[in-house]
């Protein structure tokens, strides 16, 4: 079966929407494909918190921070650490994306009904020095609504356009092949999945029905990235981050699973950067799974003790919430896969947030009643409760030796020392007796209570953990949790696709995290975060535009 349009796009996530609401505002007709069902449109950043990263916005500076393009420039650089031939397209795109998000990136979405929650966030803080890794300033806005609320006004244009008869769905709709007539890329061949009812984020069937053909002018490659892919993980794990991990948990469904990389590269576009990942070393067992193997990220607050499978407290500055794939280099250097928080209620009611929409009930529903009771509360947020309660992961106790006993048990390694853990905890603790103080951990949450925002909802007044009033106590076991390809197709500032020759795939483009979010990789190494959704919207976008150019 053959049906004409002028644009194919492969997805049905973010990324793609945003590419097919900006074709179809040019007039142009647009074909969707997408393997799963039509409950999962808008892909994983459904699921997402909705993390957004500006520069110099107005929420910053209500709060007082002083940000710039300058200043986030020099933590990109500090932070992707560009050092390869092949970075040349990623590092131009960065540089376009940061432009944007000091620019028209707030404008464009609020005109479309976005909004963002006015407290701000403060991810991958650092802790070197001002060139190296991590925000210098708060950047990260949430999306008030968090994922639903960023896929909402494209979901609406594109319906809009549907109406139109300018976007068509086809979901169910397995894509195995780009076609191409004399070398320029005209199509896609694939399979009809059968019928799928099951709910969002469920693993579907793969039960085969008919094939189909369809024929456009310029196909978009918008399929996501490798997450729900472990072996594939595996397979391009870097030897910088230790051994590729036996047991991972699952960020993403199972359907992403990286299939249209393979695809791309058959038909003529080159993939780089294959060895740059982005994977949390925070991540809890889902005590009730959507996907198979389904973890959620803890986002945690500067306070909680970090240590290794053995009971060896983290060094400077690998402290929560400063530098994510250090802590993974750490961990897998230990010789083992999980580490452990150690904490008290105190500090899980303030500084415990989980990753995801359906973890934020609150913020999700747009209710400020509920959102206004997190800082005030006697306990966490119920999904955080719940965890406690629920967790595979978590262990609760009254006094130290009886925690540290649960914690031999529920690893069944059996390598911590109750008194050698009560010893670095009490030493952590005879350090808040001052106001001054040589641990850099201590110090890292003294500076986070000098930010607005921190003080008011993110970060417990300092105290000593082992102080029965702020009890019980709570360890956490924490597994390493599969989430963002880093590296992808290579693409240009147009988003196409790029050949082994450096030239344009004529047809092809690129965009989300199938590109590394834009360029093959514009994050390098490491990630600001907030920018993984924005590099979704921004590739999104210059794809959509230059392929309503480019086709007739």
């Amino acid at each position: 079966m053959a049906e004409q349009a002028d644009v194919i796009i492969v997805g049905a996530g973010i990324a793609g929407l945003v590419a097919a609401t900006e074709l179809a505002d040019a007039g142009r007709r647009v074909l969707v494909v997408e393997q799963e069902s039509e409950q999962n449109l808008g892909g994983q950043a459904f699921w997402s918190l909705g993390g957004l990263l500006f520069v110099d916005s107005p929420e910053q500076r209500r709060m007082g921070i002083k940000d710039s393009p300058e200043l986030a420039w020099q933590d990109w650089l500090g932070t992707a650490g560009f050092d390869r031939e092949e970075d040349y397209w990623p590092r131009r795109v960065a540089e376009a994306y940061v432009d944007f998000a000091a620019g028209e990136k707030r404008a464009w979405l609020r005109e479309m009904g976005h909004r963002v929650f006015p407290v701000l966030g403060w991810a991958e803080r650092g802790g070197y020095d001002a060139c190296g890794h991590g925000n210098s300033v708060p950047r990260f806005h949430i999306t008030w609504g968090t994922g639903p609320g960023i896929v909402e006004p494209f979901e609406r244009r594109a319906r809009e356009a549907e109406r139109e008869g300018l976007i068509r769905f086809l979901f169910r709709h397995r894509v195995d092949e780009i076609l191409a007539t004399d070398g320029h890329i005209d199509g896609v061949r694939g399979m009809v999945l059968a019928d799928d009812h099951s709910e969002r984020g469920v693993e579907s069937n793969r039960n085969e029905q008919s094939e189909f053909e369809y024929r456009a002018q310029a196909v978009i490659v918008a399929s996501g990235g490798i997450g729900g892919n472990h072996d594939l993980v595996r397979k391009n794990w870097p030897e910088r981050l230790g051994k590729p991990p036996k047991h991972m948990v699952s960020g993403v469904p199972a359907h992403v699973d990286g299939r249209m990389l393979g695809i791309t590269e058959q038909a003529g576009g080159r993939i780089i950067n294959r060895d740059r990942m982005w994977h949390y070393v925070e991540g809890i067992q889902n005590w009730d799974p959507i996907w198979p193997m389904h973890g959620i990220r803890i986002l945690p607050g500067p306070s909680s003790l970090w240590f290794d499978a053995e009971g060896r407290r983290f060094p400077a500055p690998l402290y929560p919430g400063s530098d994510t794939l250090g802590q993974l280099a750490h961990i897998q250097a230990s010789g083992y896969e999980y580490s452990w928080f150690i904490l008290d209620q105190s500090i899980i009611k303030r500084e415990f947030a989980l990753s995801g929409s359906e973890q934020n009930p609150d913020i999700t529903g747009k209710s400020w009643m509920q959102t206004l009771k997190r800082p005030f509360g006697k306990k966490g947020t119920g999904p955080v409760e719940a965890f406690k309660e629920h967790g595979a992961d978590f262990v609760v106790r009254d006094n130290i030796e009886d925690l540290v006993r649960g914690m031999n048990e529920l690893s069944g390694d059996h390598l911590l020392d109750p008194a050698d853990i009560r010893r670095q905890i009490e030493a952590r603790d005879r350090e808040l007796d001052n106001d001054f103080t040589k641990d850099f951990q201590v110090m890292a949450m003294h500076n986070a209570r000098r930010f607005t925002g921190d003080r008011i909802v993110r970060t417990a007044k300092p105290h000593r953990i082992l102080d029965p009033a702020h009890g019980p106590l709570i360890a956490v076991r924490l597994n390493i949790l599969t989430r963002k390809t880093l590296g992808g197709l290579e693409t240009d500032l147009e988003a196409r696709v790029l050949n082994e020759q450096g030239e344009a795939v004529p047809g092809l483009y690129a965009v989300g995290e199938a590109a590394g979010f834009g360029g093959g990789g514009m994050h390098g190494y490491r990630a600001l975060e907030g920018t993984f959704l924005g590099g979704c919207l921004f590739s999104g976008r210059n794809a959509g535009r230059a392929a309503a150019k480019a086709v007739i």
